[in-house]
């Protein structure tokens, strides 16, 4: 029995986490449960799983629901209480589906305490990547992706030589704008955005998707868990989202993983490795496979996606603003300060006003507050026609 503890669990990774452990309840078991402060789907969840802990890192919700579960189970409270919860229970495995930054510290910290990390949280290594390899190593920890793209790459890796691999091929259904004109994009709505056509995603997320953002940070999340350099980890559009990404080998070879549109299967292989279990969901079919087609990114339109890229190359901190810059241009389009075709403008200037410095957590912590203060003034400043 492997116990797992789930940071984020009331957002889509999480729910679909709980499912697994439902459909594997003699192979898994839930000792933790957390979310921001969606206190009443983390409240029936508690009824439905008895976990051991809580963590809400909403400090006003998290105080109330401390109130309501005494006596059931604890709860532990704000960013140091996440951190707390993520070894309280001397989890096997944590999966973490935290959004943005907030993933960090409680991943360090369960990998300090030498616990596997099945990660669906990419900003962790966006950010601190420099920081995690050396941890893992010096704690014996593993990390397992989550992201369906770097579970493919990882799946198609078992067995293979590191040094037989010539590139990535991470693949991206383009989003809802794929064939959008670029001229039309300044009119581009909040419902629009979130209208992505093949996944069912948390807010934040599915914006990243439509700016191909969220590509260009899962090209960071692939250096670091793979050791390969940007410029050998390429970005494919392929809309049908059969093929979840591709490895090339030296010999000219190269390996897929393909599968049905479900982030159960990456979670399923994540918590259960190196097992291969037999799952209830969806199968591939011939009529998924009938018209599989790939291109290139249209960086003109999507210029995040090349923005991410050169934030890469640059290294040090610079990621580290990328990711706070982002986080903020997408929560100002959300709320409706700003336009669709502003974020990546937004990102971009505030990455023009760093300079950069070694990738050390008080470094990665001081650039990233930095870089929301400046995002968070352009915005302020910047007109909404």
């Amino acid at each position: 029995m492997k116990t797992v503890a789930i940071l984020g669990s009331t957002g889509s990774i999480g729910v679909n986490t709980l499912a697994v452990a439902e459909q594997f309840r003699d192979e898994l078991r839930v000792v933790g449960l957390s979310t921001n402060k969606n206190i009443d789907v983390l409240r029936q969840q508690v009824r439905k799983f008895s976990p051991s802990s809580v963590a809400v890192l909403d400090e006003r919700a998290g105080r109330e629901f401390e109130r309501e579960m005494r006596g059931i189970t604890r709860v532990f409270v704000g960013p140091q209480g996440i951190e707390e919860f993520a070894v309280a229970d001397g989890a096997d495995i944590v999966l973490n589906a935290l959004v943005g930054f907030a993933g960090l510290r409680p991943t360090m910290r369960a990998i300090e305490c030498g616990i596997d990390i099945a990660l669906a949280n990419k900003e962790t290594l966006v950010v601190a990547g420099a920081i995690i390899r050396p941890l893992l190593a010096k704690h014996g920890a593993r990390l397992l992706p989550v992201d369906s793209e770097h579970s493919a790459i990882f799946q198609c890796l078992v067995g293979e030589e590191p040094s037989s691999v010539r590139r990535l091929m991470l693949t991206a259904s383009g989003g809802p704008f794929r064939l959008l004109s670029v001229d039309a994009f300044g009119a581009i709505t909040i419902e629009q955005a979130l209208n992505h056509p093949n996944w069912k995603m948390g807010k934040k997320v599915t914006i990243d998707s439509a700016t191909l953002m969220n590509k260009g940070l899962e090209v960071h999340e692939a250096h670091w868990l793979f050791d390969l350099p940007g410029k050998r980890i390429d970005v494919v559009v392929h809309p049908q989202s059969v093929v979840h990404s591709m490895v090339e080998f030296s010999d000219g070879s190269v390996k897929a993983q393909l599968g049905v549109t479900d982030m159960k299967l990456p979670i399923v292989y994540a918590l259960l490795y190196p097992k291969r279990a037999a799952t209830t969901g969806g199968r591939l079919t011939i009529d998924h496979m009938r018209e599989l087609t790939f291109d290139v990114p249209d960086l003109a339109k999507f210029p995040c996606l090349q923005i991410a890229y050169d934030a890469l190359e640059i290294g040090g901190t610079a990621p580290a603003v990328l990711n706070a810059a982002n986080e903020i241009a997408v929560d100002a389009f959300l709320n409706g300060s700003i336009r669709f075709v502003d974020i990546p403008h937004i990102v971009s200037g505030v990455l023009a006003d760093h300079s950069t410095s070694v990738a050390t957590f008080e470094n990665i912590v001081h650039a990233d507050s930095d870089a929301r203060r400046i995002a968070m003034e352009i915005v302020a400043t910047r007109p909404l026609v």
